[in-house]
């Protein structure tokens, strides 16, 4: 069997003939070639990350000199090739994902363990043209903005921050589908919560889905309207922290599973799917979080 061409570690993604030898490995054979891609994809995501969070940053002085520039860039891709292609990253579930969409060969379809499917409770939208997509680079700016407010819900409900990003990726879609109030401003509402329990703050009115009888349907439903995400943040701490209803989620939060099926169980939402979801989304999140560290 002839070798396959080998791409450099160390030259990930941004060199245009590691790119040529991956696409002659990957026409000799897709199966080996399949690690190596992942990595790339993985590279380009982080580099992308990287910088995004360098743009953002305000430039003074010295920071918008040609040679700080240039630094920062080699910095990056330096740190970029020494990250990509950890064992339990993000390169490991692109691997997964990919393989899955490579067409079966006779052996495969004799053998139905030779199948490689991405584990239900790891799912994560990465597509096959690769991970630095319009939609994977806008989740990765949702964790990014309320990541602090996380870790701040996290000090005081002692719920990993990760979970609460995952629960508010969840009720509000990555932030795409945000409640608004009636004029079209933000409620900051990113976790869905309800006007009720004695609320008497502002509010929004809301067309929702929910389940009765196992069944969806579409109610009117007042929902609590804020003035900041600090301010939902804390008080969906407080919600979950100093309720009853959800005291023995909190303490069996110690894992993805855990705190999904005690969400479902203590009522958080009428969607007898609503754990599953969940768990997928949390575990989303915690594929971007490493991505993004």
């Amino acid at each position: 069997m002839t070798a396959l061409p080998q791409v450099s570690s160390n030259a990930l993604s941004i060199d245009g003939r590691s790119l040529d030898g991956l696409r002659n490995a990957a026409a000799q054979d897709p199966k080996s070639a399949m690690r190596q891609a992942a990595v790339q994809f993985e590279a380009i995501f982080m580099q992308m990350v990287m910088k995004s969070m360098r743009d953002a940053t305000e430039k003074s002085g010295l920071m918008g000199s040609a040679s700080v520039d240039t630094f920062t860039g080699m910095l990056d891709t330096q740190m970029t090739q020494k990250w990509s292609g950890r064992a339990g990253g993000l390169a490991d579930m692109i691997e997964r994902q990919l393989s899955g969409r490579l067409p079966a060969t006779k052996t495969d379809s004799m053998n139905p363990e030779s199948s490689t499917v991405l584990p239900r409770g790891a799912e994560v939208s990465i597509r096959p043209e690769g991970p630095a997509s319009r939609t994977d680079m806008e989740k990765a700016t949702f964790v990014r903005k309320v990541d602090a407010h996380a870790r701040a819900a996290e000090r005081e409900t002692g719920v990993p921050a990760s979970f609460i990003i995952g629960q508010a990726a969840l009720e509000s879609g990555w932030g795409r589908g945000e409640i608004r109030n009636s004029d079209g401003t933000s409620s900051f509402n990113l976790f869905g919560v309800k006007a009720t329990g004695g609320w008497k703050g502002a509010t929004s009115d809301v067309v929702t889905t929910e389940y009765v009888d196992g069944k969806p349907t579409k109610v009117v439903e007042k929902f609590r309207a804020y003035g900041s995400y600090q301010e939902a943040f804390s008080d969906y701490a407080r919600l979950i922290s100093r309720s009853a209803r959800y005291g023995d989620v909190v303490r069996g939060s110690g894992s993805v599973e855990a705190f999904s099926q005690g969400m479902q169980r203590a009522g958080y939402a009428t969607d007898p799917a609503y754990a599953s979801k969940l768990s997928r989304t949390i575990n989303q999140t915690l594929a971007l979080q490493r991505a993004l560290v």
